[in-house]
């Protein structure tokens, strides 16, 4: 079922119960019974007779929006009825059909008169603060219509993108970049992605409380899709191998970058990327940096190269020689020359793995008896049957939509994931055969576009040479600026320094993101707009009403 059709369906069920717990109460208020049923003009109708502003009735079935706006519009209505209460307004935000129904079908439920010349003042006090809360209730849901059809902030807690998006970065995602996503999950809390608090065991998602109601889902859709990722754009997306969150639009949000696209062929030669077999173009804003050992004969002064060269995660051991041994996750060309050419370095050497080694991670599995091993696929290299590693990777194809692949137990690691999980196909691989959907087959038809995403800090990056492929159904949209910069906003804990307290990068402040040159624009003057008309509007309306006032005397 595609999405319109499920969505269809869903506004039906919910319409038939607002229908069935309010037709009585609708007929009091002066209307056919028969108009508690229709969608969206049911709820047109309460805000007509509570006096509120009737266009709201069109967020009554938004994903996400709606199930805030519905509980807010049958609060109206139970008040109309003299359903005021502490105890009444939380049953009709949690059980909203059965208790609308049960004030429904009672015999003493009658029209409040709501003539504020009637009102004491302790009602009139209510009133205020219903009319604040109210206020509060509608920005929320302003923020939330923004968030989730609009842009998404996004914040940069690692150092895979260093130096191009630094850790503490950030950022404002255009989610209509490649066309916009459709919520899958409607039944949500407004600003969550995926967990709501870290309940269970420290830093194990899966025992934590969801932000979202699996079970009302609808299936993947994006409209308006002018455009697809290309090649050098910095993409958002969510992590395809998330196994704590079977919503798509709900996994982990990583931000990497597009280096190949569906039909390129992406590789790794000694650390350096090649696409097609072609070195890549290296833009103005974008920093390649590889890992090295510095060994040293006194300790390095390392807090002061942070001031130098800002981020710079390092390991720091002491060796039996009385000297010390560096690990520094990624340094550019030209810091690396710097550090080098330093009076207490003995020599420095560019880590990159042997050719034909397989990276391969294990984990230990509980078991009733013992622990068993088994392969880290997150943390392996994909596929998990060759021998590649970060530095010495391919040359892999990029799976693009109408490919036809051969399937055998050679290519399977390659393909697995793609036909059971982001194609959503049963799979089987049964005595040497391999079946898809209950057949036995040697084939299988692409059904989407997929992705390369690859980080510039290559040795400091979890990305693709260790997920795979990206699905198309994945990518969430680009960056568009970078709206604040805070060094030490995020602890680093591949590193034994850290930065010396917090410092605001004022000059990364309101500067596009994916324009590809080195001296980006600040757009200060747009922020300073929205700032001006966020905290002006309501003065100015003030003072217009004021003058509007003192003409019609």
């Amino acid at each position: 079922m595609n999405y319109f059709l499920t969505y269809t369906v869903y506004v039906l069920i919910l319409s038939v119960l607002m229908g069935i717990s309010t037709w009585k109460l609708f007929k009091k208020l002066g209307y056919s019974p028969l108009f508690a049923f229709i969608p969206f003009y049911n709820y047109f109708i309460i805000l007509k007779e509570t006096k509120h502003p009737k266009w709201w009735a069109i967020l009554s079935y938004l994903p996400i929006v709606g199930p805030i706006m519905m509980s807010v519009f049958h609060l109206y209505l139970m008040k109309k009825f003299g359903k005021t209460l502490f105890k009444d307004q939380l049953l009709t935000v949690l059980l909203p059909f059965i208790y609308m129904a049960t004030v429904n079908y009672g015999k003493d439920v009658e029209l409040e008169d709501e003539n504020e010349l009637f009102l004491t003042d302790e009602e009139k006090n209510a009133k205020k603060k219903d009319s604040f809360l109210g206020s509060v209730t509608f920005a929320v849901v302003f923020a939330t219509i923004i968030h989730v059809f609009v842009t998404q902030p996004f914040g940069i807690p690692t150092g895979s993108m260093e130096r191009t998006l630094l850790v503490g970065d950030f950022l404002f995602v255009n989610k209509w970049s490649y066309g916009y996503r459709l919520p899958m999950r409607p039944l949500a809390i407004p600003f969550l992605q995926g967990t709501i608090f870290d309940s269970g065991e420290k830093g194990n998602p899966k025992d934590d409380p969801k932000s979202y109601v699996d079970g009302i889902k609808l299936p993947y859709e994006r409209i308006l899709q002018f455009n697809k990722p290309q090649k050098h754009d910095v993409v958002v997306f969510n992590y395809p191998q998330d196994s704590v969150h079977t919503a798509i639009d709900r996994k982990d949000p990583y931000v990497k970058r597009c280096v190949a696209v569906a039909g390129d062929t992406f590789e790794m030669r000694a650390g350096r990327l090649f696409v097609n077999g072609k070195p890549e173009t290296i833009l103005g804003d974008q920093e390649i940096q590889h890992a090295y050992t510095v060994n040293t004969g006194a300790q390095l002064d390392i807090p002061g190269l942070y001031n130098i060269y800002g981020f710079l995660p390092v390991r720091e051991m002491q060796n039996d020689k009385g000297g010390f041994t560096y690990m520094f996750q990624g340094l550019t060309d030209k810091t690396a020359k710097e550090i080098k050419a330093l009076p207490n370095v003995i020599d420095m050497e560019e880590n990159i793995f042997p050719k034909d080694s397989a990276t391969v991670s294990y984990k230990l599995n509980a078991d009733k008896t013992a622990y068993t091993k088994s392969i880290d696929t997150t943390q392996s290299i994909f596929p998990i049957n060759k021998p590649w590693n970060q530095d010495w990777y391919g040359p892999l194809k990029i799976p693009k939509k109408g490919d036809v692949v051969t399937i055998n137990q050679e290519t399977l690691p390659e393909y697995q994931w793609i036909i059971s999980e982001y194609e959503h196909n049963s799979l089987e691989n049964k005595n040497g055969k391999i079946f898809i959907n209950g057949k036995e087959t040697n084939q299988y038809t692409i059904k989407q576009d997929y992705y390369m995403m690859i980080g510039d800090n290559r040795d400091a990056s979890l990305d693709a040479r260790f997920f795979g492929f990206v699905p198309e159904e994945n990518i969430v949209g680009k960056p568009m600026f970078t709206w604040m910069s805070i060094e030490g906003a995020f602890k680093d804990s591949g590193s034994s320094y850290q930065a010396d307290g917090w410092r605001i990068r004022w000059d990364r402040m309101f500067k596009a993101t994916n324009t590809g040159e080195a001296n980006k624009t600040s757009y200060w003057w747009i922020a300073a707009m929205i700032l001006i008309l966020f905290f002006g509007w309501e003065y100015f309306m003030k003072l217009f009403g004021k003058k509007k006032t003192e003409d019609d005397i």
